[in-house]
């Protein structure tokens, strides 16, 4: 089983979650740069809203640790910014959805070899939804199961949830017949948690290679395109 991520890596969209984060964090005045988003994204955004908060405030706390702390102090002020993030980013997905290059022919040339296919995502079942509608692929058979934020009641990356739910639900027995890819810390940490085989940076979204290499990991891809070839 190839459990992928779609913004970023799966899915074409020019930075446009970190920019909206940051859009409705600035405009409900939470001032931070737009990198802090770049190297967070992937996650519970409400959590994560949280978590920015509480780092500005100076509370001690590691992202290794995003999913193991909870701040309900802060809830009220992060559901406030991220009811903006919602709106923005769910006009961006309706308005444009559209695959990476060369995604739809990984996915197939993964059912073609027996490997399940699946999609795990940061985002909330809304903006999940919107993506897959936009792009047909759990309509047309493309990919297995699509999975979210909501999927496991709202623990996201970087716990392993996501990827045990999935294993689960496609009769996986093992990690070790599991490929985690995708192109954020989260997606690696989450990986990692979940003991998987292999477990992919791939460097087509918000960063680069020095961030990612920060953070444990199999392989270091330039896209999924190079997918293929590397499971052979």
């Amino acid at each position: 089983m190839v459990v992928f991520d779609l913004s970023g890596t799966t899915v074409e969209d020019d930075n446009a979650v970190a920019k909206s984060l940051h859009q409705a964090a600035i405009e409900n005045g939470l001032q931070l740069p737009l990198s802090e988003f770049e190297k967070t994204i992937g996650t519970n955004k409400i959590h994560l809203y949280q978590y920015h908060i509480a780092k500005s405030l100076g509370r001690d706390i590691s992202f290794e640790d995003f999913e193991r702390k909870s701040f309900p102090d802060l809830y009220e002020q992060a559901m406030k910014i991220f009811e903006c993030y919602s709106v923005i980013m769910l006009n961006y997905y309706k308005e444009y959805v559209k695959a990476m290059p060369g995604t739809e022919d990984v996915f197939t040339w993964c059912r073609e070899k027996n490997i399940k296919v699946v999609t795990d995502t940061g985002f909330h079942r809304d903006i999940n939804n919107a993506i897959m509608d936009g792009l047909g692929w759990l309509k047309n058979g493309l990919i297995d199961l699509s999975v979210d934020i909501e999927t496991t009641h709202g623990v996201g990356r970087p716990a392993p949830y996501m990827i045990f739910h999935a294993m689960q639900q496609l009769g996986v027995q093992s990690v070790h017949e599991v490929v985690k890819i995708g192109d954020t810390p989260a997606d690696l940490l989450s990986g990692f948690n979940a003991g998987c085989a292999g477990n992919i940076g791939v460097l087509s979204g918000a960063n680069t290679k020095e961030t990612l290499s920060k953070y444990p990991h199999t392989h270091m891809l330039n896209s999924i395109n190079d997918l293929p070839e590397l499971l052979t």
